[in-house]
């Protein structure tokens, strides 16, 4: 305490009073979370007893791991604690994320022996942020629909959904594939591929709204039903599935449509993404494929 009877503390004085260092005193001070009450005669800073009240709750918050800014707006009366504790655990849970990310891309890498360049284009990948992630879907989608007002909205809607990024917690064969099509969707030629499938599902003129998602859903029943039962694609049994499927529609353009729509990279795609997702690959669609080609001769 200085000798001139107002009772104000040297920045050393204050440090001894509150085990803190000079130099971390120093730094909140020239952040603005602690300032001065005044200065010496000789230019030095100086603090009184409500400095030392105000220490202990800026070390808390530090502590607790809020940078300085917010320390300034909680002291300052301008957040709550309960307001700036939720920003940090949603940023806490990001970073949770984002470690268990790398955790998996360091376990698929080793498991595999990748090289370093493979293990680093997988940690890119595998943690890309929500709003990247986002953007490249949404950049996917438009590319695929652009133009295309007759295309089936429910297929745009699917497409976004195929396009899905790690899970929170992802398990390494799922960093695995999440690797594959995330490379695809970025890929010229895979996009113009599945631009020409938009193509094609629009060129009739327009689509009834819900059609394509209802025939989906006909496609998992039946064709998951057939499977279930054992019937081959090219066993008799498999027309009557078919005639309950397609009924009199032409088959020739079905399988036309079938292979634009679900060819061996978009397969291969929504395979990779099942696993993803933590599914199973569906392979109801490839059943019918495979049952109009035996049909067909082809």
């Amino acid at each position: 305490m200085i000798d001139d009877g107002t009772g104000l503390l040297t920045i050393g004085e204050l440090a001894r009073a509150t085990g803190l260092t000079v130099r971390t005193i120093r730094y909140w001070s020239d952040e603005g979370a602690l300032p001065p009450v005044g200065r010496s005669t000789g230019g030095y800073r100086l603090y009184d007893a409500g400095s030392v009240a105000r220490l202990e709750p800026i070390r808390t918050l530090r502590e607790l791991g809020l940078g300085l800014d917010d320390v300034r707006e909680v002291l300052a009366g301008e957040r709550t604690v309960a307001e700036v504790a939720a920003a940090h655990v949603a940023a806490l849970d990001a970073r949770i994320r984002s470690l268990r990310a790398t955790r998996a891309v360091l376990s698929s890498g080793a498991r595999r022996g990748s090289t370093a360049e493979e293990t680093t284009l997988t940690n890119k990948l595998a943690r890309l942020s929500a709003a990247e992630r986002g953007r490249i879907i949404q950049e996917f989608a438009d590319e695929m629909f652009h133009g295309l007002d007759t295309a089936d909205p429910d297929i745009r809607e699917r497409m976004r959904g195929l396009a899905a990024g790690l899970p929170d917690d992802p398990a390494p064969e799922q960093v695995d594939a999440w690797v594959e099509p995330a490379e695809m969707i970025q890929d010229p030629e895979f996009r113009a591929h599945m631009r020409g499938v938009a193509e094609f599902n629009a060129a009739d003129g327009g689509v009834r709204a819900g059609a394509s998602m209802w025939f989906a859903k006909r496609v998992v029943e039946l064709a998951g039903r057939a499977r279930e039962r054992g019937i081959a694609p090219e066993a008799p049994q498999a027309e009557e599935v078919l005639r309950d499927l397609l009924g009199d529609a032409d088959r020739t353009a079905v399988l036309e449509r079938l292979r634009a729509s679900f060819g061996d990279r978009v397969a291969r795609y929504r395979e990779l993404m099942a696993i993803v997702r933590g599914a199973g690959p569906r392979e109801e669609f490839a059943w019918v494929v495979a049952a109009l080609r035996a049909r067909a001769g082809s």
